[in-house]
């Protein structure tokens, strides 16, 4: 029979030991983007972040990394409106208060909130609409908290595979969830959905981890399995490494995205619908990725 004291021993022991298992590390994300206009002006910034009507920023707070991507309606154009304008200016706005510190990192979609509602209290009239993705890492407890409204969104690879990934929202085919701010008396006449409508999600992220966050440019034209082979190039966290692979990335889509003969995902989706289309879907591309490292100054 164990004696108090040798019992006390052995339960500080497990304690302690269980401590140590704790990681006190800070986490960040290191991060590299890369992405193309489907005007073909290949791999150039066109205002900003902005790859064609897409957007996207990378921000960095004491307490977390923020990423956000962004994909205007191209519909806009119809009626003289830039489509670049409305997701270039939130993925502004949503960047400038991470960096003012105007957020809480287990609450993307509260970004996306505040964001959305500053553009409706412009003072200059902003037109348009825009899907949305927004990834939050924090540091401290190592718990990566997303929000997706539409049909952007994000990847989170280790050991080869997929572990998480977002869920597409869609009114019906090719119409994804969107938020927009419409001409006065308008609104009725155009979709518009609550940044709330965002399907939120967290999870805890390991170090090493690959986040692989992307408009529908990527995920229309490149299904898992092809992005999952380039990201096998992927061999360390060092940024030009990253840089590379998130090029490579986008250039294949950008090619897959003009071959007639192709059954891109976005046909397979399509035929799925009744309708029959074959070969890739030309749109602007943004691709962030992004691996799990320590945190350093």
């Amino acid at each position: 029979m164990l004696s108090v004291l040798s019992y006390g021993r052995l339960v500080a022991r497990a304690v302690i030991g269980g401590l140590s298992q704790t990681d006190s590390r800070d986490y960040s994300l290191v991060t590299a983007s890369c992405g193309f206009g489907k005007d073909f002006r290949r791999g150039i910034l066109k205002k900003g972040m902005c790859y064609g009507d897409d957007a996207c920023f990378i921000a960095r707070h004491r307490s977390a990394d923020v990423l956000g991507v962004a994909d205007g309606v191209g519909g806009w154009r119809d009626y003289g409106v830039d489509p670049s304008q409305f997701s270039g200016t939130l993925m502004k706005t949503c960047e400038r208060l991470v960096k003012e510190g105007r957020f809480v990192p287990s609450n993307p979609v509260g970004v996306l909130t505040t964001s959305y509602y500053e553009l409706l209290q412009n003072k200059v009239p902003l037109l348009g609409s825009s899907t949305a993705c927004i990834v939050i890492l924090d540091r401290q407890s190592h718990r990566l908290h997303t929000a997706n409204l539409g049909d952007s969104g994000f990847l989170v690879v280790r050991g080869g595979e997929v572990v998480h990934r977002s869920d597409e929202q869609q009114h019906y085919f090719n119409t994804p969830f969107q938020l927009s701010i419409a001409p006065p008396g308008a609104e009725g006449a155009v979709l518009s959905d609550s940044p709330d409508a965002a399907d939120s999600t967290s999870f805890d992220v390991q170090l090493g981890d690959i986040i692989l966050t992307a408009t529908d440019g990527l995920f229309d034209n490149m299904p898992d399995y092809m992005i999952l082979q380039e990201l096998k190039k992927l061999k360390n966290t060092n940024y030009e490494s990253i840089q590379q692979t998130a090029r490579s990335i986008a250039e294949q889509a950008h090619v897959l995205a003009y071959d007639p003969n192709y059954m891109s995902p976005f046909a397979q989706f399509a035929c799925d619908n009744g309708l029959n289309v074959r070969g890739g879907k030309p749109d602007d591309i943004t691709v962030l990725l992004s691996i799990v490292a320590e945190y350093t100054d």
